[in-house]
């Protein structure tokens, strides 16, 4: 073989070899460059975990003001629940007929029960015009209490039904009674001079000041005949101290 075929072969050699080398450095770097791709990924991934709780935790956060608030609107409701509470409290103010009516400052004392009393219905009218009847309440326990107020009256006629008393206008005093002290209430009505009237009672349901329970007494006998119908024009008084 010539000289000039050895060198020509030699420098082929040498250009495969530079070739392949230069291949396997492009081979490493594209792995290279790969991995550091790989490891971006990775961690775009980790801070978006890292992320997760931070949203997490805001939930919580924004659920618990909401339940912070929740109480305090409870509350508002609760405070109109008072004052619907407040308002129902007007609407039981005592109507005709109860035993609720007791004076301003007058229940400091604990009021009478109605078995604590005794009672008794009697004709008070002063002249032939004008029907008065008086209900005496006598102390026959042995504790002081109250009668303050305006008692619940009910008029039973002889048909079997029965009419709440309208109140007078006056204003209760405070009426405590010591044992064995009497207070007194009237019923005030218009005369029957007609003779027409077809109202014709009977009974007095009597419900004590404060007071849940009642007492039926006996319409007195005597009292004068009782103009119809059974409308505000009948008033019961407040009860006082007996003269």
């Amino acid at each position: 073989m010539s000289s000039s075929t050895t060198a020509r072969t030699t420098r082929r050699r040498g250009l495969r070899v530079a070739a392949a080398a230069l291949v396997a450095t492009a081979g490493l770097t594209l792995t290279a460059c790969s991995g550091a791709d790989a490891t971006g990924v990775k961690s775009e991934g980790s801070t978006g975990s890292s992320s997760a709780p931070e949203s997490s935790g805001a939930g919580p956060s924004t659920g618990a003001q909401g339940t912070d608030a929740q109480p305090d609107n409870a509350k508002s409701g609760s405070g109109g629940g008072a004052s619907s509470r407040a308002g129902s409290g007007g609407a039981s103010s005592p109507r005709a007929g109860s035993g609720n009516g007791a004076a301003k400052g007058g229940g400091k004392g604990k009021f009478c029960r109605a078995n604590e009393l005794m009672m008794e219905a009697v004709d008070s009218s002063p002249d032939s015009d004008t029907g008065d009847v008086t209900v005496q309440m006598t102390n026959k326990g042995a504790r002081t209490c109250s009668v303050t107020g305006f008692a619940g009256v009910d008029l039973k006629d002889a048909d079997g039904t029965s009419a709440p008393v309208h109140r007078g206008g006056e204003q209760p005093r405070i009426t405590n009674l010591k044992s064995g002290d009497t207070a007194t209430f009237s019923i005030s009505y218009t005369v029957d001079s007609s003779g027409d009237s077809l109202a014709s009672p009977t009974n007095i349901i009597v419900t004590p000041p404060n007071e849940t329970h009642s007492v039926s007494l006996k319409w007195p006998a005597d009292a004068l005949k009782l103009a119809g119908p059974y409308d505000e024009k009948i008033k019961v008084h407040p009860v006082g101290i007996a003269n």
